[in-house]
């Protein structure tokens, strides 16, 4: 039977053949051809009546103010949290445009992150180097990319600071070189702890190692970004023009005086169609603290991200959201929509897969993050969406997106809301203990 298979799977000068004389009988093959490599798929296939189902108004709006810009980086989960901290402060303190520093978090994240990492290499030491966890580690280890869950872990540990205090630098607007660096360093120090272990060096041998090689990330990372604030005076002038000042103050105490959201209220609600619903997972393979704030999501179907998103927006706090942004997304429009691009109706195929195949096949993943700040409803239901991007004001109506409900149905898969907005029955579920996820699991 394989011999058979293998023979008929021959691409053979008469199976050429026959693909030549089904393409040359497809009806305005000629005409296509030339507005494809003309112009380019997108181009070709752009749907003239987006714009139609992408007005940019909204029945429900948050009052936000100039967008971020992540740059060259995927820092995209910590702009996308710190983005929904600041809302609330500039209502508070009445600073609309106010921002906090990306650079301060990010400098922390290498190390913990380095951390976790080390910590790792040594639990899994005994495993062979191809093991799958292992492998995934390797292949992440200088990552800049991340979780809501992680950022959270960040500012309750270290606190926020203002972004004058610890403003953007080359390295944290493009990433990619100390990505590049770390990736290098702690793939070797992979290798050197893995031997440690396994030729019998004692704990104490293996942990002085280990803070040895985290003296050098922490090194790496302040040549790279500067040295993190241990405390600084907070001045500003508010949107009347009164000018204050608050001297000498930690990041934490800077968190705990200015600003009142406790990540411990908050939950990652997902929409993960391959696993079983109305269930807690958590993937402590991405856990960039040691014992910090677990990654774990509430697994529920699509109404619920979008009831309970709505309701925060109502209240008038803006929700972060993760989604696969590369999907029918035109970055100059800021259009987010399922049917921007009919490359099916182009090509006369059929690509369309359900939501659950697309996590299967990894067709869909977790590419992003954003900033829920509007929703448009009729009759209580949505229609479409306002979203605060952090790519700049260039892109989108000065760096805001807007997205159909249908897209949000298609490629969002999780939304951050407050525990007060879900039932007694899900609120129940947070209890429980949570299914662990392999490192692997398209959510990553």
């Amino acid at each position: 039977m394989s011999e058979q298979m293998n023979q008929a799977a021959t691409l053979d000068a008469e199976t050429i053949n026959e693909l030549r004389t089904a393409y040359a009988q497809q009806p305005n093959a000629q005409v296509l051809e030339r507005a494809v490599t003309k112009n380019g798929i997108k181009a070709a296939s752009w749907d003239n009546h987006a714009a139609t189902r992408l007005n940019r108004a909204f029945s429900v709006e948050v009052d936000t103010g100039a967008v971020s810009n992540q740059k060259h980086s995927g820092r995209c989960w910590l702009f996308a949290t710190l983005n929904t901290l600041r809302h609330s402060m500039a209502t508070q303190y009445k600073i609309k445009d106010f921002e906090l520093s990306q650079s301060y978090l990010f400098f922390w994240d290498r190390v913990e992150r380095a951390n976790s990492f080390y910590t790792k290499m040594i639990e899994y030491a005994s495993r062979p180097i191809d093991d799958r966890d292992i492998q995934f580690l390797l292949s992440m280890a200088g990552t800049d990319g991340g979780q809501w869950n992680m950022a959270a872990g960040l500012v309750q540990k270290y606190g926020v600071v203002p972004s004058y205090v610890m403003p953007e630098v080359h390295n944290t607007e493009d990433s990619s070189e100390i990505e590049w660096a770390l990736n290098a360093k702690e793939r070797k120090d992979a290798v050197t702890l893995r031997s440690l272990v396994n030729d019998g060096a004692t704990a104490a041998e293996v942990e002085s190692a280990r803070k040895q090689m985290l003296t050098e990330v922490y090194r790496m990372a302040a040549y790279s970004f500067g040295e993190p604030p241990v405390n600084f005076d907070f001045e500003y002038k508010d949107d009347d023009k009164t000018y204050h000042i608050d001297r000498g103050l930690t990041p934490k105490a800077f968190l705990d005086k200015y600003f009142t959201a406790d990540f411990n209220d908050y939950v990652v609600v997902s929409n993960s169609p391959d696993k079983a619903y109305n269930q807690l997972y958590a993937m402590p393979a991405q856990d960039n603290i040691a014992s910090g704030n677990p990654i774990q999501f509430l697994n529920e179907p699509m109404d619920v991200l979008k009831n309970v998103a709505i309701a925060q927006l109502k209240d008038g706090e803006t929700v972060w959201f993760g989604n696969d942004v590369l999907q029918q997304m035109d970055r100059k429009t800021g259009y987010l929509d399922t049917d921007l691009f009919q490359t099916d109706q182009l090509f006369d195929v059929d690509s369309k897969m359900s939501k659950a195949d697309r996590l299967l096949t990894g067709q869909g993943e977790v590419t992003h993050a954003m900033t829920l700040t509007g929703v448009d409803l009729v009759d209580e239901t949505p229609r479409r969406w306002k979203v605060e991007n952090s790519w700049g004001k260039d892109n989108g109506a000065d760096g805001y997106f807007v997205m159909t409900d249908q897209w949000m149905m298609d490629y969002v898969y999780e939304v951050v809301v407050n525990k007060k907005y879900l039932t007694d029955v899900q609120r129940a579920v947070l209890e429980t203990e949570p299914t662990i996820l392999p490192s692997w699991d398209p959510l990553k």
